[in-house]
């Protein structure tokens, strides 16, 4: 009779841990220039934390080769070798392990060569292969478009007229591919939402915008502004922002579900369609 208690026993925490490790939680890769560029972005990965996103950071250490953890990533350019430890994977298949790839800073070199199609270096060859794999990739939309090393040399904050036109050019041809630009302060935001779409609680091709008024800290009132085709219970529940919402503005056309509309009057948030007044 113990025996049979034992192997029951064994069996449930088997059972347990199976079920465990079968769900997953998403995973993101943020991509910095340098070592210190990360410190800035504490509030980011708190924020991915409380969602329950788990993420990695990759440390640029030049043109074409970076550190992810202990292990040293090079592009694969002609006549460069691909592997510099037998541990280290190859950049394009490093998307491969996430949910979508974060990269708070983009120049012009790297635009230029994921606009035209080019690989040849660390960020521009990531992006390749995670548009590839149906990964999202998300990027600081007010970059300087010059690198951190080359603003260092040369002094210089920002690109010539004709150069920051060039820049935007490439990124739009970015856009076209697939990838998503943000604001570097709503990169966490974003990239919380697009985790949860992907698993259903949001519409593709919905839009959330936060608004964020208050006299302090501690007395804020968050406004949600939707625009997609469905607002179920599930994404309400997902939405970190929304105990302290006041109110949700939903695009002409959405569809509130009844469970939905039932939970946000429990809430005390009001909803608005935008057509009305």
């Amino acid at each position: 009779m113990e025996i049979k208690l034992v192997v029951e026993s064994i069996v449930r925490e088997l059972v347990k841990t199976m079920q465990t490790e079968a769900v997953k939680p998403p995973k993101l890769l943020y991509i910095f220039c340098d070592s210190t560029a990360q410190e800035a972005y504490l509030d980011h990965f708190i924020l991915l934390q409380k969602n329950g996103i788990e993420h990695d950071i990759l440390f640029l250490d030049g043109e074409t080769s970076a550190w992810l953890g202990k292990h040293k990533i090079e592009s694969g350019a002609p006549g460069k070798i691909i592997l510099a430890d037998e541990y280290a994977p190859a950049p394009i298949e490093v998307p491969m392990d996430y949910a979508g790839i974060v990269i708070p800073e983009i120049d012009l070199d790297n635009a230029g060569r994921v606009a035209l199609g080019m690989k040849g270096t660390v960020k521009s060859e990531i992006i390749f292969s995670a548009l590839v794999l149906g990964k999202f990739v998300l990027v600081g939309d007010d970059a300087s478009g010059l690198k951190r090393t080359d603003r260092r040399t040369l002094q210089a904050l920002g690109l010539p007229k004709s150069y920051q036109n060039l820049f935007e050019y490439y990124k739009k041809e970015m856009q076209m591919y697939g990838v998503d630009f943000a604001p570097v302060k709503q990169l966490a935001e974003v990239a919380v939402r697009k985790c949860a779409a992907s698993k259903g609680g949001q519409e593709e091709g919905s839009l959330v915008s936060v608004v964020t008024t208050g006299l302090s800290e501690d007395a804020t009132e968050t406004i949600l502004t939707f625009e997609g085709k469905l607002v179920s219970a599930e994404w309400v529940k997902q939405q970190p922002q929304i105990n302290r919402t006041a109110r949700l503005t939903l695009a002409k056309g959405t569809i509130l579900s009844p469970l939905a509309k039932d939970m946000l009057r429990e809430k005390g948030i009001a909803v608005q369609f935008k057509d009305e007044g």
